[in-house]
C-alpha cells in the first residue's frame, strides 16, 4: 500500500474520529451542535496531525494526544463546551474507539485466521480499520438520533458497552486461534477497567450537577419566601395601622362629606384603600413562595406593557414540593415574558398563566405571544441569547422538576402564540 493512500485513510478515520466526539460532545455535554466551522476546523487539523506524524515518521500511537487537544479546541471554541469536561469526554472517546478498534480487528483476524489485519500498512489492515470507522459513523448516528437517551438510561447504555467491551478482551485471552501478546491483551484489559470507571466518574460528575442546580433552586425559593414575607410584613403593618386609627380617618371623612368636598373624601379613600389593594390584587394559591414569584412576574409584566393573566386552581396539602414548582413556574414564566418583550410595542403582548387539577394531575399551562417559532436543535428548544451563561437551561430545568413527579413538559408554537404544558402528578398529604 502506497504511502500516499496510507496518509488519505488515516486522515480521513482521524477526522471521522473527530467529527463524532464533537456530537457526542454536544449530546453529553448539552452544548450547541457543531457546525460547519467547527467541521471544517476539525478536518483540517486531523489532516496537519497526520502528515506531522507522516514527515516526522512517528507512529500512530502519537496521534491520540493531539486529536484529545483539537476535540477539546474545537468543543470550546466553536460549541461553548466546558474545557475541562470536554478534555475529560476526548481523553476517554479516544481510548473507547482505540479499544474496540483492537477488538474488532481481533474479531475479523479471528474470523479470517490469520493476524495479517493488525497490520495498518497493507490493504487488509487498512480495509479493517476503514469499516471500524463506517462502522462508528453509524453507531453514532443511531444514537443521535435517540432523544430518549439520557440520565440514567445513558448511564445504563454506556456501562452495558464498556462492559462487553471489558468481557471481550478477557475472552480473547482464552481463544488459541491467534496468537496476540500477553503484555497488549494486559494493556487493553487494564484500559477496560479505566473505561469502566470514567463512565462511573461522568455519572457522579452528572449527580453533582444535578444536586448543586438543586441547591440553587432551594437558595432561590428561601430569598423569595425571605421577599415574601418582608413584603407581607410591610402590608399587614400598614393594614394594622389603617385599623387602629380607623375612628380618626371616619371623623376626616365625616368632615369632608359635611362640608360637601366629594372629591377630597375619594382622593382621601384611595390614599386609605392602597395597602388593602396590594393585597386584593395578591394571587393566593396557598403557598407563600409561589404567591410572591406569581406576583412578582406579574408586576415584570405590567412594568413591560404586557398583558398578564392569571387563572389559578391549586390543590392544597399535596406532595410537590415548592422548589420543584418554583422551577417549573419560574423558568416558564421568565422564557414567557421574554418573549413577549420582543413583540413590537404596536402588536399583542400577552402572557397567560393557568393552573388546573385534573384528578391527581396538576397542569400548569403557560401561553405568550412571540414574534417567531423558537428553533428546534436536537429535539430541544435553542435559546435566542448570545451572552453565554446558563442560558437554554430554564426549560431543562422545567422539565427534570416535572419528571420527578412522572410528569412531562411539552411545547408547541402556532399562530404567533408559544404554548408550554407541564403535567404533574401528586398525592394528596394529611396535616395534622
Amino acid at each position: 500500500m502506497t504511502e500516499v493512500l496510507k496518509m488519505l485513510c488515516d486522515a480521513g478515520c482521524g477526522s471521522v474520529r473527530v467529527i463524532v466526539c464533537l456530537f457526542l460532545i454536544t449530546r453529553l455535554l448539552s452544548v450547541q451542535r457543531p457546525q460547519k466551522k467547527s467541521i471544517v476546523a476539525g478536518a483540517a487539523g486531523v489532516v496537519f496531525i497526520t502528515v506531522f506524524l507522516s514527515l516526522t515518521g512517528l507512529s500512530g500511537f502519537y496521534r491520540m494526544v493531539p486529536e484529545v487537544l483539537l476535540i477539546a479546541l474545537c468543543a470550546n471554541r466553536l460549541q461553548q463546551a466546558d474545557m475541562r469536561m470536554s478534555l475529560f469526554v476526548g481523553v476517554f472517546y479516544e481510548i473507547a474507539v482505540s479499544f474496540w478498534q483492537f477488538l474488532v480487528v481481533s474479531g475479523i483476524g479471528i474470523l479470517f485466521r490469520s493476524s495479517a489485519f493488525f497490520d495498518g500498512g497493507t490493504w487488509g489492515g487498512q480495509a479493517v480499520i476503514c469499516l471500524f470507522h463506517v462502522l462508528l459513523i453509524v453507531l453514532a448516528f443511531c444514537l443521535l438520533n435517540q432523544q430518549n437517551i439520557a440520565g440514567k438510561d445513558a448511564f445504563r447504555a454506556a456501562s452495558a458497552v464498556v462492559l462487553a467491551g471489558f468481557l471481550a478482551v478477557i475472552t480473547l485471552s482464552e481463544q488459541t486461534i491467534l496468537e496476540i501478546p500477553e503484555d497488549t491483551l494486559d494493556l487493553w484489559t487494564i484500559l477496560a477497567v479505566v473505561l469502566m470507571m470514567s463512565v462511573l466518574v461522568y455519572n457522579m460528575n452528572r449527580q453533582y450537577e444535578a444536586e448543586r442546580e438543586l441547591a440553587k433552586l432551594k437558595a432561590g425559593q428561601a430569598e423569595l419566601l425571605e421577599r415574601d414575607y418582608t413584603a407581607l410584613s410591610r402590608v399587614y403593618a400598614a393594614n394594622a395601622k389603617l385599623f387602629h386609627d380607623f375612628h380618626n380617618h371616619v371623623g376626616a371623612l365625616r368632615q369632608l362629606l359635611a362640608h360637601e368636598k366629594y372629591r377630597e373624601a375619594v382622593q382621601y379613600l384611595d390614599e386609605l384603600q392602597a395597602p388593602v389593594r396590594e393585597m386584593a390584587d395578591t394571587v393566593w394559591t396557598g403557598d407563600e413562595t409561589l404567591d410572591y414569584l406569581i406576583n412578582s412576574k406579574a408586576a415584570s409584566a405590567a412594568s413591560d406593557h404586557i398583558d398578564f393573566q392569571v387563572q389559578v386552581e391549586f390543590p392544597r396539602h399535596m406532595d410537590i414540593q415548592s422548589a420543584d414548582l418554583c422551577a417549573i413556574l419560574g423558568n416558564l414564566l421568565d422564557n414567557a415574558l421574554e418573549a413577549a418583550r420582543q413583540v413590537p410595542a404596536g402588536q399583542q403582548r400577552f402572557v397567560r398563566l393557568a393552573v388546573r387539577r385534573i384528578h391527581q394531575m396538576l397542569v400548569i399551562k403557560v401561553e405568550n405571544s412571540c414574534t417567531a417559532a423558537p428553533i428546534q436543535e436536537d429535539g430541544a428548544l435553542k435559546t435566542t441569547k448570545t451572552d453565554g451563561g446558563l442560558h437554554g437551561w430554564g426549560l431543562k430545568s422545567a422539565r427534570t422538576a416535572a419528571e420527578k413527579y412522572d410528569g412531562m413538559l411539552q411545547t408547541a408554537c402556532a399562530g404567533g402564540v408559544f404554548r408550554a404544558v407541564a403535567t404533574l402528578s401528586y398525592q394528596g398529604i394529611t396535616i395534622e
